[in-house]
């Protein structure tokens, strides 16, 4: 492409919105705004939750001297103007929902990606090349003698791997090369979720322009009107459709499915997946559950879309608006027809009527004083509240507590004890998942341990960089408690 072609492209890019949140003056405190809120851990928050703590984040920033001197609510509706956020209302819901449009998470990727040191070209990179190439090699031959011959090589390869096997030859990937090959699928994996943003922003494009394309159509029964009436569904029929529902086929499997949970149980239970940072081990485990909910909100929107789309056309609201539309398109021919005729400043001798609203002082308004609602009473301090085991149990149940780790760190210290409660355990191993390593402790011990009497005092770091602390029942782990628990299942 030659310079002028480039320049001319990057000139129309310019004025796409990840260029122009990226060249924002204020970008720095803007996406790093909505990088924390956002697009690490929630995806979605309600209006008023986001606008507080926005607000509470803008006044920490501004005590740091950076130049941030409008409210929380304003900068709110300028990123939602300028494209960096988009606003939906939920069912049910009694306040809209803002989340970040496509081009924001795109922003945010880019500029996550410089702060991230990683080898471009790695081992596993060239590896997936040369296989997806070498693959696609064999599948798009058309010559049965060499796929034949590329199925018999395979098949040589299969039974000389299972053949070392069997005399006890096992190769496995180095930890260094095993970790930098599942670091390469989180990257992937990651891209892949959020791409589902795109895939949704494209429907929203082809929605916007089918309603144009039925509203432009002529005639009582244009061709698109036509298709529609015959149960073709646009939406699902288009690209973008086409491409997401085999994806959504492909990612719903029942077989696939269970296979790629295995095969993710089977990493996390590996040696060198323990050098893997906390946020990538969760990631790992939760990745299935999220490519699923990303999808299904893309396919919920793709199908909301053909059926409103059907209705609109088949509704007397296609009927109504289209008449609308061909009002104020002959409207504007007649204003074009008189403009030369009729000069801006000629007195038409006509009144025009436009619509007011009724203002009044603020005067008028009486503030709310809180303090008339304020109860005269004081506040009580309550009992510690009890926790049993059986309420540990439903906490499990509904947690992702790392109980391979916790159970390692007890067999380890039963080397060099008799015996050892969750307290002892604690102090040797500090809770690395704050209050989900107790729990997760005490769930072993109701399983494995031995209750004693008493309470034990714990201590743990709690996320937010607090100490806590609680009184836990006094539960002991022995040697072989865990084998013999095996033997006696």
């Amino acid at each position: 492409m030659k310079s002028t072609s480039r320049v001319a492209t990057n000139q129309r890019l310019r004025s796409e919105t990840t260029w122009r949140l990226l060249a924002a003056g204020n970008a720095p405190s803007v996406i790093g705004l909505l990088h924390a809120h956002l697009f690490e851990n929630e995806r979605r928050l309600p209006a008023s939750i986001l606008t507080e703590r926005i607000g509470r984040d803008l006044t920490a920033l501004r005590t740091e001297g950076h130049d941030l001197p409008q409210s929380a609510q304003t900068y709110l509706s300028q990123w939602l103007k300028d494209g960096f956020l988009e606003r939906s209302y939920e069912l049910g819901a009694n306040e809209e929902v803002y989340e970040l449009s496509a081009a924001a998470i795109q922003a945010i990727r880019f500029v996550d990606s410089l702060s991230q040191k990683r080898t471009v070209a790695t081992e596993s990179r060239l590896s997936l090349v040369i296989q997806q190439l070498t693959q696609l090699a064999a599948q798009t031959a058309t010559d049965p003698e060499s796929r034949i011959q590329n199925l018999i090589r395979e098949k040589t390869r299969i039974e000389a791997e299972i053949e070392a096997l069997q005399t006890g030859h096992v190769e496995t990937l180095p930890h260094d090369r095993a970790l930098e090959r599942v670091r390469e699928i989180l990257a992937l994996a990651d891209e892949l979720a959020n791409d589902f943003r795109q895939v949704r922003e494209e429907f929203n494009k082809l929605n916007r322009q089918l309603r144009e394309k039925v509203m432009e159509s002529d005639g009582a029964r244009g061709n698109v009107l036509e298709e529609l009436f015959a149960g073709v569904d646009l939406v699902a029929d288009s690209d973008a459709g086409r491409t997401f529902k085999a994806f959504w086929r492909l990612l719903t499997d029942s077989k696939l499915s269970m296979e790629l949970e295995e095969a993710l149980e089977q990493l996390l239970s590996r040696e060198f997946s323990q050098a893997l940072s906390r946020q990538e081990r969760r990631f790992l485990s939760r990745m299935t559950r999220l490519l699923l909910e990303r999808g299904g909100d893309v396919h919920e929107v793709l199908q909301n879309f053909a059926r409103s789309l059907k209705q609109f056309v088949q509704s007397r609201e296609y009927l109504e608006q289209r008449l609308l539309h061909s009002l104020i398109k002959e409207a504007q021919l007649l204003a074009m027809e008189l403009k030369d005729r009729i000069k801006p400043t000629e007195d038409i001798e006509h009144m025009l009527y436009l619509t007011s609203s009724k203002v009044s002082s603020i005067a008028q308004y009486h503030l709310y004083d809180p303090g008339q609602d304020r109860i005269d009473s004081g506040i009580s301090v309550a009992d510690p509240a009890e926790i049993s085991l059986e309420s540990v149990s439903e906490l499990v149940a509904q947690s992702e507590i790392d109980f391979r780790r916790l159970k390692g760190h007890v067999e380890t210290a039963l080397k060099e004890l008799d015996q050892a409660s969750v307290a002892n355990i604690l102090e040797i191993y500090p809770a690395e998942q704050g209050l989900g390593s107790v729990v997760g402790y005490l769930a072993l011990g109701a399983r494995y341990g031995i209750a004693g009497g008493g309470k034990d005092l714990v201590q743990w770091l709690g996320l937010d960089g607090a100490k806590r602390q609680a009184y836990i029942p006094c539960i002991y782990f022995v040697k072989g408690c865990f084998n013999e628990s095996k033997q006696r299942a």
